[in-house]
This record gives structure tokens, C-alpha cells and sequence, in this order.
């Protein structure tokens, strides 16, 4: 099976968001161009320094509406790996199973459409695939935002309206919708000094009104239907509250108290207005607030002809909404867009992450069909 091929070399590459991806992504690009792609190679360095790559690539014709397929080449960190037989880079096939790290989240989706797009020789297609490679999806979707913006490729994908296929694992049902999201870092300062003394300024007792005022929001909002939208499950807003001193013994007064609030928030609901009371009561309580991720819904309306098309060639009756973000956050400026791809949500960034081979198998097939009814010439 051709998307296995593909997969077992791509769960290899330890990707990891926090290094650099530029390994991976060559291969990306120099398989595209294997299989006769025009290739964009948009390299950036992510807030650490560090060098990541977005790859995207056009097979076929320059006319037409064609698809665009969306996908990332980095994968969660492995703190612990429980799987027995194999690291999370070493690729172990079962009977029915593959593990890895990244396998199903989602090195499988991209190996499922490589085999899929193997299938179509250029001489074939009529309007054009493309396929686009992001990095950093896992923290804040920094590469589609860089790429959205850098990418000539990608206006041309805007231009022509390609319908668009983010890949991420939906078990090959079709997701209309997802939630957006924003990301806040609150920051106390305080003083170090050994505790004994009194000399020193605890952050984490500045930090303190701080956090009850959050924890008064939170009651507010968990209890106003105008923050709920019951399309999505769970129906809230999911915020969520992080708090670190990053002090390392019991007698060091904590010089800095970090917290971080993060919630997702659905199209009905303008996030600003949550940010800007975060913001507000942050000024008030003299801490220094930092925005660190702002990213959009997703919504395609379930009765449009997309969707209803995609439905028919997936064989499915019902779209879907999903909690989770994606990278589709960044390419607001595409009309038809669905989130559609192999392997189950619930083994994504786990520590025995796996995806089915019966996944691979029919994710190939579907893109195959998808890529035959939109790219090629009537037979």
C-alpha cells in the first residue's frame, strides 16, 4: 500500500514543533516534485529563532478551480512513550495498525493523499491540485499564518477559489465547523530573595486578584446562554487557566508569577469582547499581558453545494462540528472549505499514537475520488 510507503518514511523525520522542520520538508518538496509538482519553498524563523519551512505545490493545469489540500509536517513533543515495541520514530506495523508519532496527526493524511495523487498523471487533470505543508500548527499555526501571508502560491489558490480540504483526522466524516481560539500570557513581577528575609516581593501574591477576577468571569460566562452555542460539543468556551512561579525551592521568594488563559471561541461570538476584559483587568491588577495566539472559526454552511457534495462523495448524510482548531483558522479567505481526513481525534498526541491501515486505505481512496470529480477530464 503505496500511503503506508509514504507514512513509514515520514514518521521518521522527529518533527517536532519546537525544532526546526526544514528535514521533513525537503522531502515533502523533492516528492512533489517527483510527482511532477511546481514547488514553493517559504522558509521563516518561528519566535525562538529557529528555521521552519512551509512547502506548496500546483500539479496540472493553471486554469480552473481544481482543490487544495492542507496539511502540517510537525508533530507534539514525546515527554513519555508507552507503545513497547518501537520509539515514536521507528515505524511498527500490526496486523492492522501503524505507530508512531505523528502517524495519525497527521504525517498519515499526507501520505494518504501522495498515493492518491500518484494515481493522477498530470496528462490526466483538467484544473489543478494543489497541495500545501505547513509547519508549527501545533503551537498558535504560526507557519499558515506566515504562509497566508508570503505565499504567491497561496494567492493563487485564493484567487481561483479552490475548494479546500484541510486534512487533519476526522475519520473521513465531513467537518463544516470548528471552534477558533485565543491565547493570553499574563506576567507578575515580583522580587527574588531567600524567603527567610522578607526582603524579597512575591509575584505570586500580585498575581492573586488577578485570578479571582478570572475565576468571577468564568462563573459569569459558564452561565450565560449568550456565550454558549450548543452546535459544538462541549457548547462553552472551554477557558482555561495555567499558572507557573518557575521557582525551584521551597525558600526562594518567586520573582515571577506567569499565567496563561486560553479559551476557544465559536462564529457566534465576538472573542474580542473576552480578550479586551482579560486585557483590562490585567492593566488594572499591574501586570503585563502579552497576546500570543489569535485564531478564527472555521464555518462552511452545512447546506451549501460544497458540503452537500462532499457528503455524496464521502457517503455520509451528515456534516459535522468539531472543538479543536486547525489551520484553516488562517485561510479565512477561502469560501468552501471542509475539514476532512483519515485516522480518529482520539489517538492523535497520544504516547502510543496509531492510525488504522484500514484509514490509510479508504483516506487514499477518498482523495483519490476527490481529485477525480474536481481535477480531471470527463471520461
Amino acid at each position: 500500500m503505496k500511503s503506508l510507503e509514504y507514512l513509514k518514511q515520514l514518521i521518521r523525520f522527529p518533527s517536532v514543533s519546537c525544532d526546526s522542520n526544514l528535514e521533513v520538508s525537503r522531502w515533502v518538496e523533492q516528492t512533489l516534485q517527483k510527482l511532477d509538482f511546481e514547488t514553493e519553498w517559504i522558509e521563516y524563523q518561528d519566535r525562538n529563532g529557529v528555521a521552519k519551512a512551509c512547502v506548496s505545490g500546483r500539479k496540472g493545469p493553471e486554469s480552473g478551480r481544481g482543490m487544495a489540500y492542507f496539511c502540517h509536517s510537525d508533530v507534539v513533543p514525546v515527554a513519555s512513550w508507552s507503545f513497547p515495541d518501537s520509539g515514536p520514530w521507528q515505524p511498527y506495523q500490526t496486523e492492522d495498525r501503524i505507530y508512531g508519532r505523528g502517524s495519525c496527526d497527521m504525517k498519515g493524511s499526507l501520505a494518504c493523499m501522495l498515493a492518491a495523487v500518484e494515481q493522477h498523471p498530470s496528462g490526466i487533470l483538467s484544473e489543478p491540485i494543489h497541495i500545501v505543508c505547513t509547519a508549527d500548527e501545533e503551537v498558535g499555526l504560526q507557519g499558515a499564518r506566515y504562509l497566508a501571508q508570503n505565499s504567491a502560491m497561496y494567492r493563487t489558490i485564493v484567487a481561483r477559489q479552490c475548494r479546500a480540504i484541510i486534512g487533519e483526522p476526522t475519520l473521513l466524516e465531513v467537518i463544516h465547523a470548528h471552534k477558533g481560539g485565543r491565547a493570553m500570557k499574563i506576567t507578575s513581577r515580583g522580587l527574588a530573595a531567600h524567603s527567610s528575609t522578607g526582603n524579597g516581593i512575591n509575584a505570586n501574591m500580585t498575581m492573586i486578584p488577578f485570578l479571582s477576577g478570572v475565576h468571577a468571569m468564568c462563573a459569569e460566562i459558564d452561565g450565560d446562554p449568550a456565550w454558549q452555542d450548543d452546535r459544538y460539543v462541549p457548547p462553552t468556551i472551554s477557558l482555561n487557566l495555567g499558572i507557573n512561579d518557575h521557582t525551584y525551592a521551597l525558600n526562594i521568594t518567586p520573582a515571577q508569577s506567569v499565567c496563561t488563559v486560553y479559551f476557544r471561541t465559536m462564529p457566534t461570538i465576538d472573542a474580542e469582547v473576552l480578550v479586551d476584559r482579560i486585557r483590562l483587568l490585567a492593566d488594572q491588577c499591574g501586570l503585563q499581558f502579552e497576546l500570543l495566539f489569535a485564531g478564527d472559526p472555521v464555518f462552511t454552511d452545512p447546506d451549501s453545494a460544497f458540503i452537500h457534495e462532499l457528503l455524496q462523495l464521502t457517503g455520509t448524510s451528515t456534516s459535522h462540528t468539531v472543538p479543536y482548531g486547525t489551520d484553516g483558522s488562517c485561510f479565512s479567505d477561502l469560501t468552501d472549505m471542509a475539514i476532512l481526513g483519515p485516522g480518529s481525534i482520539e489517538q492523535a498526541h497520544k504516547d502510543d499514537e496509531w492510525i488504522s491501515l484500514e484509514q490509510l486505505k479508504n483516506g487514499t481512496e477518498l482523495y483519490s475520488k476527490l481529485i477525480q470529480q474536481w481535477c480531471t477530464k470527463p471520461s
